[in-house]
């Protein structure tokens, strides 16, 4: 019988302690060897991880947004870390099973759980970790929240080494970070799926690193701006890549053609919910039926719309 691994202990945790087993002997399963994250190579140097569409819960250990590194001559950057430690370990495994250059840079594209979570399993690597330059403020501000309400749905063991890391290296505006050869260029947008949105540009290979500026599939979520996104998107179009690897969806996807079916979303939502407010109609009515003719084109519609109606009323009643 081959030995358990990382993930089907955590997975299995609450058999093991129904059964009577030990910690110590859970210990002992928790430390064989890490499987490195499933990656595929897009382009040359450049891998990415594709997450699933799903709530973040034990069962998926949090991997449900995409994450990627790039290897340069010199070092590597890595592009979010994912949705728990234990992911996160398994992305640097997976690098490591490529190149032993040291991973510089990690760049965090905004403040989600599903991107920052993994951040700690860098620590030992001496990567830098970058983010927009509102970053830092709004982990502060949200960190404790994000910590304690994950608990439930990721539990106990799998929350145990997530820490809150903040960005030392901050963006604003555009700036380049070079692997060696290899050339970045990061960009920090103005408020749209959040307030400290930071996208990565490889030109190299002509990659774009959307974020969550970019969702395929699952629903777009908004913390941020719709007005402030909606504002964007011909800016985001207007960036000539190959191809991108947006925050959710298919890795790669075809670029612009990538933003197609959520500014579709977005025109409904905002056109839906611009009529009910001429209309006179109460936000609390309004809400349950703003974008219902995009239902059946979204994953984890009903988990996330009425949350982005109601975000999209407060919005647009003062325009």
């Amino acid at each position: 019988m081959s030995q358990p691994t990382r993930r089907s202990v955590l997975k299995t945790g609450v058999f093991f302690a129904c059964c009577g087993i030990s910690h110590v002997r859970l210990a002992r399963a928790q430390s064989s060897p890490i499987e490195p994250l499933p990656v595929k190579e897009i382009a040359g140097g450049v891998f990415a991880f594709a997450g699933r569409p799903e709530m973040m819960t034990a069962n998926n250990e949090g991997e449900i947004c995409n994450v990627s590194f790039i290897i340069g001559d010199e070092a590597v950057a890595v592009i979010d870390s994912g949705g728990s430690v234990a992911e996160g370990r398994e992305l640097v495994a997976a690098i490591r099973a490529r190149t032993d250059k040291p991973i510089r840079y990690l760049i965090n594209t905004h403040m989600h759980p599903d991107h920052i979570f993994g951040n700690a399993a860098f620590g030992d690597t001496g990567a830098i970790v970058v983010g927009h330059h509102n970053l830092p403020r709004a982990l502060a501000s949200r960190g404790d929240y994000y910590l304690q309400s994950y608990r439930d749905a990721m539990g106990s063991a799998l929350m145990a080494d997530i820490k809150i890391i903040p960005p030392t290296q901050l963006v604003t505006g555009e700036e380049q970070l070079d692997l060696g050869n290899r050339k970045l260029t990061l960009k920090a947008w103005k408020p749209a799926h959040t307030d400290n949105d930071l996208t990565v540009f490889d030109e190299q290979s002509g990659t774009f690193f959307t974020g969550d500026l970019c969702f395929i599939e699952h629903l777009p979520t908004m913390d941020g701006s719709l007005l402030g996104w909606i504002a964007q998107l011909g800016e985001l179009k207007g960036i000539k890549a190959k191809f991108a690897v947006p925050g959710h969806g298919p890795v790669p996807s075809a670029w612009p053609q990538a933003l197609e079916q959520e500014q579709r979303y977005f025109d409904a939502l905002a056109r839906d919910i611009r009529k009910a407010i001429a209309d006179g109609v109460p936000m609390a009515e309004a809400v349950k039926t703003a974008a219902e003719s995009e239902r059946n084109n979204w994953r984890l519609f009903d988990d996330y719309n009425l949350r982005n109606a109601t975000a999209a009323f407060a919005e647009l009643e003062w325009e």
